[in-house]
């Protein structure tokens, strides 16, 4: 049988070593019950109430260090809110509608630069100091530059997204990816190479005729063409003999891809011949943009 002295509970008897079942000190520095006993004094580190005296507590100082953080993270949530609502998408919302309105206003400033351009030419024809000669090869040049209107027969080519909640419409395909179901940028340019390399004489996308500088781009599922930003359904029109532009997007490889996606997942593809039509001249800038160094 053990001593009482071992025990856990011994630590907590009266100092004077009297308590009950406890062995009567003689005065002698016993290391085992002696009052200075490293296993049971009272300066013991195993048994001390070190708290009592004050003593260094980590889990107080860690509950404090949690608590400033939590104050410094509601802070910060304030100070980026400014007493609106960050979980929504207005921020997005507000970028959109500043694209639209920027695309917006490059539509207006296009047709205003091109009444501009009217009136010069107006005034030029007046008397310009050339020759008829000269006059006639100016006009050529404009007409292929696509600055002057074009008159002739057209077809339409129509490019759509498939429907958002489209499956594969035929055995041994997969079920569509996100990207699948999009027009991207190739395909638009697809279209309009095929178009070029069957004759056309002029291309016109959405509302903007093409010119030799034009880049057909995509951002997402949007469309930026000079300046100006469109969502689908994609309209690309073309003036030429209709039968060759036909065979000219059937012969496409580009196209017969893009078909394949139609045919399976319901991409969009309408093509219409649109009979004699008038293109409109190009009314923005010609001058090229680039990059120049800093001075």
């Amino acid at each position: 049988m053990s001593n009482s002295a071992d025990s856990p509970e011994a630590g907590s008897g009266d100092s004077s070593g009297t308590g009950n079942g406890s062995v009567e000190s003689d005065g002698s520095s016993s290391p085992a019950t002696g009052p200075s006993s490293p296993a049971t004094g009272p300066s013991s580190p195993a048994t001390g109430d070190v708290s009592a005296r004050g003593g260094f507590r980590p889990a107080r100082v860690l509950t404090v260090g949690v608590f400033a953080l939590a104050g410094l993270i509601f802070f910060t949530s304030f100070d980026t809110a400014k007493g609106t609502n960050i979980r929504t998408d207005a921020s997005l919302l507000k970028l959109s509608d500043l694209i639209q309105e920027r695309s917006h206003k490059n539509g207006q400033l296009d047709e205003s630069n091109g009444a501009l351009r009217d009136d010069v030419e107006a005034l030029a024809e007046r008397d310009d100091g050339s020759t008829e000669a000269e006059d006639a090869r100016l006009t050529a040049l404009e007409k292929n530059a696509g600055t002057q209107r074009l008159k002739g027969e057209a077809i339409t080519v129509t490019l759509d997204d498939a429907p958002p909640n489209a499956t594969a419409k035929l055995p041994g395909y997969p079920e569509p990816q996100p990207d699948y179901l999009v027009i991207h940028q190739q395909d638009l340019q697809a279209v309009v190479n095929a178009l070029w390399l069957g004759g056309a004489k002029g291309i016109k996308v959405m509302d903007q005729r093409l010119i030799s500088t034009s880049a057909v781009r995509c951002v997402g599922n949007t469309l930026i063409l000079q300046g100006r930003v469109y969502s689908p359904p994609y309209k690309i029109q073309a003036v030429g003999d209709p039968e060759k532009l036909q065979k000219a997007l059937a012969d496409s490889k580009a196209i017969q891809n893009y078909m394949v996606y139609v045919n399976v997942y319901g991409l969009g593809w309408k093509v219409t011949e649109d009979g004699p039509v008038t293109l409109p001249g190009y009314s923005g800038t010609v001058d090229l943009q680039y990059a120049k160094p800093v001075e």
